[in-house]
């Protein structure tokens, strides 16, 4: 079996990609006041929630009914492509990833719709350990939840 893989879902959604690009991309710190599974957001290191590789931030929350932690860092924002680069680590991730890294990508659709998509590319500590499939779930969950949020803004 692989230690390391690739997944990728995408999800449609109906507000402008601009805005879910600037709501991830400059107000990530709201992702907890948005979705439910988010529990708290807090700035680790650093003094600026979106600089690139210069901050971590902790996380916790929910992950197949279990509570969970890690901490993040940006790795690259691409504003022409509407591309992001996360890296996620510590916390719980560490017990079962050496590598968890998170790419979030607004993409408009040549219908006219929007569409988010996020690639997850992990490396496991064994072989023991299941592909990081239950994220899939979680990013389709809260995708539709900032979704629905701009909707109303």
């Amino acid at each position: 079996m692989a230690l390391s893989g690739k997944l990728s879902i995408e999800i449609v959604m109906h507000a402008p990609a601009e805005k879910f690009f600037n709501l991830v991309s400059k107000s990530l710190h709201q992702v907890q006041n948005i979705c439910e599974r988010v529990h708290h957001t807090k700035l680790h290191q650093g003094e600026d929630w979106h600089s690139i590789g210069g901050s971590v931030k902790h996380w916790t929350y929910v992950m197949d009914g279990k509570v969970t932690t890690c901490k993040e860092t940006i790795e690259s924002i691409d504003e022409k492509n509407k591309t992001i680069k996360f890296n996620l680590f510590d916390g719980d991730i560490s017990q079962q990833y050496k590598v968890l890294k998170v790419t979030i990508q607004e993409i408009d659709n040549s219908n006219g719709s929007v569409s988010a998509k996020w690639t997850l590319e992990y490396e496991k500590i064994n072989d023991n350990v299941e592909a990081p499939y239950s994220y899939m779930e979680y990013f389709d969950k809260c995708t539709k939840e900032m979704d629905a949020h701009l909707l109303k803004a």
